[in-house]
């Protein structure tokens, strides 16, 4: 940007200068203007107690930004139309130029906006008030007559306010007494309604509890007690239950060992054993009276089991009915213990409902009363304030004295490099603005930054090279082998051949709009891929305008059929080696664009058109088609799907980024296989790559030059 638009910086940097010089010149010979200062003094921002001596200490932030508030008050438009009703003012010279013209007033208010100042500085406590006008001593006294008349406004308006504080205090200070009178009367009314002497909570670190809480947390341990004894007895119940139906226990057993029935039948029955031994061994096994004996002993035994089954079904049912008998009982004792319970709950809950009633009263009324104090002593120190001559914060320092010198400096070290930087600033500004409103695709990074496709080859403007100036471009690679630009087409062709690593036989040249150089492309690659000992063939596919038969004119001398070309193949009068034309050049062969048409599109898109390209990619190396505007027509749409790889043309001069991206979209759209762009016409900047390159070009190549000149 610098080196394109330096000579519009450099002369907008010395216009600065002399504007600046000039502008002191005629400033000090027709406008002298001279300042006249005075000093504030502004104290801390906040209300300090006046029953203390020590001062508040209040943040360096906070300060400066008080000064700045008075700064703008005293610069506000009320303080300059009080100032301009002052009589010593009006008696100046300065008010009666100022006001008499159209302006009046408002003019004399606007100057005053601009040059009467006041600076707050944010280390010191200080405000800085300047005028500036023609004369000394009216900037001195208006200076003055400023300052004291904001130190009067500001002092009344300051006391105002702690007045008005004030009595807003005494008003306050009489309500908060008779909310606290109201608070009494409800804790008086609470003590009466609930008949509860001891409402108030105790203090920490003493333990008390009301009667009502006591006899509440006893009924709750009974509570718990008995539910353990039911909880017991239910599962002693569900035990004997169980026993009830299963074998006996030896609780049961020892109540059957000492019943007298039981004792009695075993006596007897040991009796009996005693002697059936004893007639056994004197009668035998089979005699009537041991027979006797074993039914006896046997119906004993009989008896035994019936008498211990009996006991057993007794003692248990006993056992049983007692436990439920036991549960009924603690079950109407808990009933009864519930309902003393609930009652006490609901006196406890009344007994807190009217303590928390009291304790918020007393809370309002310790809050009031506290208020109340505070109010007390805030009003004993507005009432010393009002009297305190620092209660404005504003103090001035001194009277202004009239200013000695002019406000313009006597020498040009300010103005004359002043200017310049401005010049410069503003010739920087007025090229980068240029630079900002440029959409042109004129350099390598707006080919990255913007389009974002290969850039394959970078084509110099042919008026930057002298060794193409009576050549044709369309055949600079041909007639200029060793200029710069027939080696960048050279360079192109190598970029081609190394962007795809399977290689393309068709190539189709397009561009965005015309004009942009797609023919002058399309023939020099054709003549570099020839050059390289390759088989190609060159395809006029514009057939709206043909521009092929302006590069590489038709032979007449050869009769009939030289008319032939693109559009009689697809057509179907003739096939395509009728059409193939000589260029002049070894290894390269042309169709042109053959008869006009009135459907262009429908004919590339037909099935001839394909099976042109497939029968060509037979006997050349190379197909390269020129093709017409991809943005004007939809003819290159239909090409674009046939060829291998399509080749973009963007003109540094001409072709706008939007141009180009939408080309690109359109291309991309139909499925073309775009290899990359080639920028045609790239100027040389000053100091710029091409101009070295083109330097450094011939000096290396100077023998060759030397040698095709002669």
């Amino acid at each position: 940007m610098l080196r394109r638009h330096i000579w519009l910086i450099l002369f907008m940097t010395v216009l600065g200068a002399a504007v600046g010089g000039g502008g002191w010149y005629l400033a000090r010979r027709f406008l002298p203007l001279y300042k006249a200062e005075t000093v504030i003094k502004v104290l801390p921002p906040v209300e300090t107690d006046p029953m203390e001596i020590v001062a508040a200490q209040v943040q360096q932030d906070i300060q400066y930004g008080h000064r700045v508030s008075l700064a703008n008050l005293m610069k506000s438009q009320n303080s300059l139309q009080k100032l301009l009703q002052n009589d010593r003012v009006r008696a100046t010279n300065w008010y009666r130029q100022t006001t008499k013209g159209r302006g009046g007033a408002v003019a004399a208010v606007r100057y005053l906006e601009k040059n009467l100042r006041a600076f707050p500085h944010r280390e010191a406590e200080h405000i800085v008030v300047s005028m500036t006008c023609g004369s000394p001593s009216e900037a001195a006294l208006i200076v003055n007559e400023m300052t004291d008349l904001f130190i009067k406004d500001h002092g009344d308006t300051e006391r105002q306010d702690v007045t008005n504080k004030l009595v807003e205090l005494t008003s306050r200070q009489s309500a908060v007494e008779k909310e606290i009178l109201t608070s009494e009367q409800a804790l008086r009314e609470v003590r009466e309604r609930t008949g509860i002497t001891d409402l108030e909570v105790p203090a920490a670190g003493r333990y008390f509890q009301n009667t009502i809480t006591i006899r509440l947390n006893d009924l709750e341990l009974q509570k718990n007690e008995l539910d353990l004894a039911v909880g017991q007895l239910k599962t002693d119940i569900e035990n004997l239950s169980r026993l009830a139906q299963g074998p006996i226990t030896e609780q049961i057993a020892y109540a059957i060992e000492r019943d007298p029935v039981m004792l009695a039948l075993a006596q007897q029955i040991a009796l009996l054993e005693a002697q059936l031994s004893g007639r056994l061994s004197k009668f035998g096994e089979g005699h009537r009276s041991v027979r006797q004996a074993q039914e006896q002993i046997a119906e004993l035994q009989t008896k035994r089991d019936l008498r211990k089954t009996e006991i057993a079904e007794q003692t248990r049912r006993a056992n049983l009915r007692n436990a439920q008998d036991n549960l009924r009982v603690l079950e109407g004792r808990l009933a009864e213990l519930d309902r003393m319970r609930e009652a006490a709950k609901a006196q406890q809950k009344a007994l807190d409902d009217a303590r928390a009633e009291y304790g918020r009263q007393m809370k309002i009324r310790d809050e009031r009363t506290e208020t109340l104090n505070q109010i007390k002593t805030q009003i004993e120190k507005l009432r010393i304030m009002v009297k305190d001559p620092d209660t404005p914060k504003v103090q001035i320092l001194g009277r202004a004295p009239e200013p000695l010198e002019m406000v313009i400096s006597r020498s040009m070290l300010l103005w004359a490099p002043g200017g310049t930087m401005l010049g410069l600033i503003f010739g920087l500004s007025l090229a980068f603005l240029v630079e900002m409103l440029n959409d042109l695709v004129r350099t390598p990074s707006d080919i990255r930054r913007f389009l974002h496709v290969p850039l394959l080859g970078i084509i110099p403007d042919a008026d930057e090279d002298r060794a193409v100036r009576d050549v044709d471009l369309c055949h600079v690679v041909d007639e200029a082998p060793y200029s710069l630009i027939g080696e960048c087409y050279r360079r192109c062709r190598t970029n081609l051949d190394l962007s795809s690593e399977e290689g393309f036989k068709t190539l189709l040249i397009a561009s965005g709009q015309p004009g942009d150089g797609k023919t002058s492309v399309a023939c020099n690659l054709a003549e570099a891929f020839a050059a390289k000992y390759e088989k190609v063939l060159l395809i006029d596919g514009h057939l709206r305008q043909p521009s092929l038969d302006l590069a590489f004119p038709r032979d007449v001398s050869e009769g009939e059929g030289t008319e032939l070309g693109l559009t009689n193949i697809l057509t179907g009068e003739c096939a395509y080696p009728e059409t193939i034309r000589p260029s002049g050049l070894k290894g390269l062969d042309i169709i042109y664009a053959g008869s006009p048409t009135t459907n262009p599109a429908e004919l590339l898109a037909s099935h001839r058109m394909k099976e042109l390209i497939e029968s060509a990619a037979n006997q050349y190396d190379r197909i390269i088609v020129d093709t017409p505007p991809v943005l004007l027509v939809s003819d290159v749409k239909m090409l674009a799907r046939l060829a291998d790889a399509t080749l973009l043309v963007f003109n540094a001069a001409v072709t706008k980024r939007g141009a180009a991206e939408r080309t690109i979209f359109e291309l991309q759209e139909v499925g073309a296989n775009v290899v990359g762009c080639v920028l045609f016409g790239v100027e040389a900047m000053k100091g710029g790559y091409f101009r070295q390159q083109f330097k450094a070009y011939r000096k290396y190549l100077k023998k060759q030059l030397a040698a095709s000149s002669a």
